[in-house]
């Protein structure tokens, strides 16, 4: 595995990030709140299915406060 995939991962994960936080207020603005929740949860799992490995296999490659910068260009970037 590469730095490649670290970015990739992020990538991933900042997409199922982004919609768990914000793409409820499109489609489920009709919803009740707590399964608005329950549904954001369950798309912030598979978030960390992608960002964990995505940070353990980076530390390899890049500091902590690299991975961390590379993960806020990424979130500026998705969003």
């Amino acid at each position: 595995m590469t730095w490649a995939t670290t970015i990739l991962l992020l990538t991933i994960s900042n997409i199922f990030m982004t919609f768990a936080w914000y793409g409820h207020l499109k489609t489920m603005n009709s919803k009740p709140l707590l399964l608005t929740i329950a549904v954001s949860w369950g798309i912030a799992l598979f978030e960390y299915c992608f960002q964990v490995p995505a940070n353990r296999i980076g530390y390899g490659y890049f500091t902590l406060p690299q991975l961390k910068i590379i993960q806020e260009v990424i979130t500026l970037v998705v969003f």
